[in-house]
């Protein structure tokens, strides 16, 4: 088992030093810090803005690979380089990293749990009406964007608050209600229901992708021999289920596990602009509009690493469920 994760580290490694040098390349021509200065009054001289872009290593009329040296050799560093604003990017990272990983872990977590679960009780109860709920809800659910989603879940949050609770139980705006000056308890209480909106809004849809993967996976074994084999040793059909059937229908499901984890992050890009959390997805949105270089490349770089160890959790995973791979 420690050579398979030892090899599947080095290529995921590689895969990162790839993903990111690619994202650094592409950022740096598409996109033009020198034009932020075109409309400041005064205009700055030509010479003094070449100067303030090569301390920021966003000269253009430096050669590419050699600015993406210099970006590369701080990374190895530590050192993510500066803003266009003239800041440190790792300063801001740090603290929208918290904001956005919450989220996506989270809604990672719930999505996955419940989706697995949802898909094998809909499996064992095939044609049954939960299969056909399910089913049929999982698809609605697909078809609706993100976008539309969270706003729907909005409009119900507030008709909830109105009719149902009679007062603001799920909060919709932020990380957390500015100038709450409570107790340890209710700032806990304040950030669980800033948090619980979207939460759903990002578990709902991955919900609908593992339960319909996990059916169909639990529908291929449940009628395979081990399983029959096991109901004749004497196993409860509960336990056939959970300790063969399930077990080994999840396989293919933790392997898809590290696929979400990236598309989770686009998702979550949108989910903190509607809401308004204030993490790596809006500054990544804001970067591109801003024209900076070294910010994009940053999140892109910490988006690979994420997925890199997504995907080193679904190996674990892998590992566990089947005997086979730690042999």
């Amino acid at each position: 088992m420690a050579g398979f994760l030892a090899r599947r580290l080095l290529n995921y490694v590689v895969l990162v030093i790839v993903a990111a040098s690619l994202a650094y390349m592409l950022a740096a021509m598409a996109l033009d810090p020198r034009s932020n200065y075109a409309d400041r009054t005064p205009k700055p001289p030509p010479a003094v803005v070449d100067a303030q872009l090569t301390a920021l290593n966003l000269n253009d009329k430096t050669p590419l690979l050699q600015r993406y040296a210099v970006w590369a050799g701080g990374v190895l560093r530590g050192d993510l380089g500066m803003t266009v604003a003239g800041s440190p990017v790792g300063e801001d990272i740090k603290r929208r990293m918290g904001v956005t990983f919450r989220l996506v872990i989270l809604g990672l977590l719930f999505g996955s749990l419940l989706g697995v679960l949802t898909g094998a009780l809909a499996a064992v109860r095939q044609y049954g009406w939960f299969d056909r709920l399910s089913t049929g809800l999982s698809f609605l659910v697909l078809a609706v964007p993100v976008v539309v989603l969270a706003n729907m879940l909005i409009l119900l949050a507030g008709w909830a608050n109105e009719h149902l609770f009679g007062r603001q139980v799920l909060l919709v705006s932020g990380e957390y209600s500015a100038g709450l000056d409570a107790g340890l308890w209710a700032q806990v209480v304040d950030r669980l229901q800033h948090l619980i909106l979207p939460t759903v809004s990002l578990s709902v849809g991955l919900i609908a992708v593992f339960s319909r993967y996990q059916r169909n996976m639990m529908l291929d074994v449940l009628g395979a021999d081990f399983v029959r084999t096991a109901r004749a040793k004497g196993l409860s059909k509960r336990r056939a289920l959970t300790r063969h059937a399930l077990r080994t229908a999840m396989i293919p499901v933790v392997t898809y596990f590290a696929f979400t984890f990236g598309a989770l992050l686009t998702g979550a890009t949108f989910t903190e602009k509607i809401f308004g959390w204030h993490g790596l997805g809006e500054q990544l949105i804001n970067s591109i509009f801003g024209n900076d270089v070294n910010t994009v490349a940053a999140i892109s770089l910490l988006a690979a690493v994420a997925v890199l160890c997504a995907a080193l959790a679904a190996d674990l995973l892998h590992a566990a469920l089947d005997p086979r791979v730690r042999s």
